[in-house]
C-alpha cells in the first residue's frame, strides 16, 4: 500500500448508548469547527469519564479519536508521580507541547486520580 494511503479503521462500540451520543457531540465538532464556531458555540478542553475499570472508557477515547480523525495521546496517571520532584510535571507539559504541536488532538490521562494525592512528610518536595 503506499505510504500516501491510509486504510480505513472504524472502532464500533457496543452498548454506552448515552456516552456514545456525547462523544459523538466531540466528533461533529471536531469534524465541523466552523459550523459550531459560527454559532459561537465553544468546545470544552475536556471531559472527564467515571466509571468502574473495564467498562470502556479508553475504547470509547480511541473510538473518539478515530472517527474524528485526530491523534490520540495516552498516558496513565501514575507516570506522572515521581520521587524526584518536578519529573512529573514536566512529563506533563511535554505532553502537552506534543499534543499543541499536533493540534486538534485528543490527550487521555488515565488513572487520573493518581495525580493529585497528598505529599506526606517524607515526600520529595
Amino acid at each position: 500500500m503506499p505510504t500516501s494511503q491510509k486504510p480505513y479503521l472504524r472502532v464500533d462500540v457496543a452498548g454506552l448508548h448515552a456516552c456514545k451520543q456525547e462523544v459523538m457531540e466531540f466528533v461533529s465538532y471536531l469534524k465541523n469547527p466552523q459550523k459550531y464556531q459560527a454559532l459561537g458555540a465553544k468546545l470544552p478542553k475536556g471531559a472527564l469519564l467515571l466509571g468502574p475499570p473495564g467498562t470502556g472508557k479508553t475504547l470509547l477515547v480511541k473510538a473518539l479519536a478515530n472517527e474524528a480523525e485526530v491523534p490520540f495521546f495516552s498516558m496513565a496517571g501514575p507516570e506522572f508521580v515521581e520521587v524526584v520532584g518536578g519529573l512529573g510535571a514536566l512529563r506533563l507539559r511535554q505532553l502537552f507541547k506534543v499534543a499543541r504541536s499536533h493540534s486538534p488532538a485528543i490527550i487521555f490521562i488515565d488513572e487520573l486520580d493518581s495525580l493529585g494525592r497528598r505529599r506526606n512528610s517524607g515526600d520529595q518536595r
